[in-house]
């Protein structure tokens, strides 16, 4: 096995503007933190995106009735990553669901990869993609320092949730994955 890769998940616009009704208190805090692990892991990181389906479907319906604000196109200013993580080389994968493990993430890390998750919410699309690697047989570190929640009850409750994962799901700091 490689080393790890890092998952930079869903450090956007929408979540990262305090202007956003999506906007994730905490944000700011963890920005210089996921800097630092993307220079640490160098080429082996992915961005992912959350973007809104074009016709939402299921359970999405109402969801998207709740936050019309958030049905745009996904090439919206919205949806783009935040100055700090845009203009990238890494590999950028954008998904209408909050989990972002699946076939992409997958091709990339190639089999047997470990890793590293970052960014926003973890009580949403980190809580979402962990559990999904994990279930795919994925070794999944959570940098609890990288990520941020709606709340910091909310962040804690799903980085409690991912530990009884263990050992599928390691919750651990920043610094410990860098060293």
């Amino acid at each position: 096995m490689n080393g790890p890769w890092l998952v930079v998940i869903d450090m956007q616009v929408v979540f990262g503007d305090p202007s956003s009704a999506w906007f994730t208190p905490g944000y700011a805090a963890i920005e210089p933190t996921v800097a630092r692990l993307v220079e640490h892991f160098g080429e082996r990181v992915v961005y992912t995106r959350f973007i809104a389906p074009e016709h939402p479907t299921g359970a999405w319906v109402p969801y998207y009735e709740l936050w019309p604000f958030a049905l745009v196109h996904h090439s919206d200013p919205l949806y783009e990553l935040m100055p700090a993580f845009s203009g990238t080389d890494h590999p950028v994968i954008s998904r209408t669901t909050f989990g972002k493990w699946g076939d992409e993430l997958s091709t990339i890390i190639g089999p047997d990869a470990a890793v590293v998750l970052a960014g926003v919410s973890t009580d949403c699309c980190v809580l979402s993609t962990a559990l999904a690697a994990a279930d795919a047989g994925v070794r999944v570190l959570v940098a609890q320092d990288a990520c941020a929640g709606l709340s910091a009850a909310d962040h804690q409750r799903a980085l409690d949730a991912m530990a009884l994962y263990g050992p599928l799901i390691e919750v651990t700091s920043a610094d410990a994955v860098m060293s």
